[in-house]
């Protein structure tokens, strides 16, 4: 399972910062990742990082969040400063973990966090 924390509600031009834990019995984690739900929106990609680290960010995001993981505390952060009103949504972490047993990798969704950017 994902447990995600962090969310909560900040002034525009303020910091926050997620983190997702990964748990159970884990061979190797994949690409880990954040999404995000606006209210009446669809899910948007936001960051991901491999395990070699290389990342990605959406446009709207770029210099502003930064995400980065642990893999032997088995972690994914996203640190984002400069919020703006618009970055309000519910957050979900994302990874592709292969269980003991498997050969295959499985995506697991953490429950979201949300963040609400307001003044």
């Amino acid at each position: 399972q994902l447990q995600a924390s962090g969310g909560g509600l900040v002034q525009p031009g303020g910091s926050l910062r997620l983190s997702c834990a990964a748990s159970g019995s884990i061979v190797s984690i994949g690409v880990m990742g954040w999404y995000r739900q606006a209210p009446g929106k669809q899910r948007e990609l936001v960051a991901t990082i491999t395990s070699g680290a290389s990342t990605t960010y959406v446009d709207s995001v770029k210099g502003r969040f930064t995400i980065s993981r642990d893999n032997t505390k088995r972690t994914v952060a996203l640190q984002m400063n400069s919020l703006k009103p618009e970055d309000t949504a519910v957050y979900y972490c994302k990874a592709g973990i292969r269980r003991s047993g498997n050969t295959y990798y499985t995506d697991y969704w953490g429950q979201g966090t949300l963040v609400t950017v307001s003044s």
